[in-house]
């Protein structure tokens, strides 16, 4: 682990807690956008935050939604990169999080394999650090290999006992609704996954 995940997991289950869950909020209540950004683009940050068993993936994929887009270009810490960088990292997670679910351990993998693409110097510095962070013999991406944000798959749900023949999504783009052999209809939570 990176000396940021040491000196965390070394503090009692209460302070990490309040840590991780009340930091990005915090920064955003402050008006301190920068410090949220750099905070955001930590691949330290980010395995703590998924690792944690009261947070996890969904939570850190929430914590990227704490500032809107329009709202963060007229700060002056940001610009289209900054704004650019944190949409690519938050949909390289949505890509992810069926792996990720299964295996937290995966986020160096699964980061660096979707993101390396990208000559943006946010995500080229938390692909460094991403590649340090593993101690023990790992297959490592050296390019990007997997499917990049934007294309191809969003994210996967998971529910029916059978085959899905029907889905809709409402105007809004919030939810989907699937119909499925199994006989059910299920309404689905775009940005949950639920």
């Amino acid at each position: 682990m990176g000396e940021f995940a040491d000196k965390l997991a070394a503090e009692k289950l209460y302070y990490q807690r309040a840590y991780l869950g009340s930091l990005l909020p915090n920064y955003v209540k402050s008006g301190n956008l920068g410090k949220y950004y750099q905070t955001l683009t930590d691949f330290n940050f980010l395995m703590a935050k998924i690792q944690h068993p009261e947070f996890g993936l969904q939570a850190l994929i929430d914590d990227f939604n704490l500032v809107d887009d329009s709202e963060a270009l007229t700060h002056p810490e940001y610009n289209s990169e900054k704004v650019k960088a944190l949409n690519l990292i938050q949909a390289a997670l949505w890509k992810s999080a069926d792996i990720l679910t299964l295996d937290k351990t995966q986020l160096a993998e699964q980061l660096l394999g979707r993101l390396l693409y990208f000559n943006i110097p946010a995500i080229q510095g938390m692909a460094e650090v991403a590649k340090q962070w593993k101690a023990a013999p790992w297959l490592r991406p050296l390019t990007s290999c997997l499917t990049p944000p934007g294309r191809g798959l969003l994210r996967t749900l998971k529910g029916h006992s059978s085959s899905v023949y029907a889905v809709v999504f409402t105007a809004d783009g919030k939810r989907a609704i699937s119909g499925s052999y199994d006989n059910t209809l299920k309404v689905w939570d775009l940005t949950t996954g639920e």
